[in-house]
């Protein structure tokens, strides 16, 4: 995105990009110091960081929670989340699949245990899911799209209106302190290059589906279904973060009180505000 928006230009120099098939890895090398930022989605951030990884979100993003679903085949005979009480739901653990099974069951009002959680990343959530080993997946973009697009898959419950749509830009602590100016740098731009994503949206499927290797169609539906922007961290963000933190607790994911406060800095709002000025 970044690079198909020309925002990209004259910080390339500045990034070195790692790839991560999940969240979860990505969220282990931000523990591990082997990087310095990554998006990740709300639920594994909060995860990791009541778990002690030494992060915090400097910018958000908001979206669609259509594209977060719990998908079964097309020939299932699931109608809805109480279908699946007793069954079994592939998912990553502390992932936001995870985080929209739980709050479809508290939305339903069901134990928070009325489900057997499979956890596998999404390539064998795929498999199982693919042969029948699960009787659903709760996953997220582009997987839903493409199961939906490509094999027909429902949707039998979706994260909207039951959870926030926030992903996050994590940093480590030592980052936001070592390397602030890169990091405003880099999320004013992330901001730019989100609204011009929005604006044109087929063109970045294009560009996207052919670096990722994914059709064009199914990129298409994600983005004009998402429709993501990048916002600051502010009262709204917390207050959603720690429904997250509230939910987790609930599920005992989060063993001991954590404030959402303590897990944000406000204080790269200038540069994001800049960027969605400059698109």
């Amino acid at each position: 995105m970044l690079e198909a928006s020309g925002a990209l230009k004259g910080f390339e120099d500045r990034i070195a990009w790692s790839e991560f098939p999940a969240a979860a890895p990505l969220v282990e090398a931000l523990n591990a110091d082997a990087i310095d930022t990554g998006l990740v989605g709300d639920a594994p951030f909060t995860f990791g960081a009541a778990a002690g990884v030494p992060a915090k979100a400097i910018a958000a993003t908001r979206e669609d929670r259509g594209g977060l679903a719990i998908i079964v085949p097309k020939d299932s005979p699931v109608k809805g989340i109480q279908d699946l009480v007793g069954k079994r739901i592939a998912t990553g653990r502390g992932s936001i699949g995870h985080q929209v099974v739980l709050a479809a069951l508290e939305h339903a009002k069901l134990p928070l245990d009325a489900v057997q959680f499979v956890f596998l990343l999404p390539a064998d959530a795929k498999a199982a899911w693919s042969r029948g080993a699960v009787e659903a997946w709760a996953t997220w973009e582009p997987y839903v799209s493409q199961e939906e697009i490509l094999s027909g898959a429902r949707i039998v419950a979706s994260g909207r209106g039951i959870t926030p749509g926030l992903g996050f830009q994590a940093a480590r602590d030592d980052a936001i302190a070592r390397r602030r100016e890169d990091l405003s740098e880099l999320v004013r731009r992330l901001a730019q290059a989100r609204e011009w994503a929005n604006a044109n949206t087929a063109g970045y499927a294009r560009t996207w589906s052919g670096l990722m290797n994914v059709p064009a169609p199914v990129a298409e539906h994600w983005f004009a279904r998402a429709k993501t922007r990048v916002v600051p961290v502010d009262d709204a963000v917390e207050r959603d973060e720690q429904g997250n933190i509230d939910l987790y607790r609930r599920a005992g994911l989060v063993r001991k009180p954590v404030e959402a406060k303590d897990l944000l800095d406000r204080s790269f709002a200038g540069a994001i505000r800049a960027g969605l000025g400059g698109a």
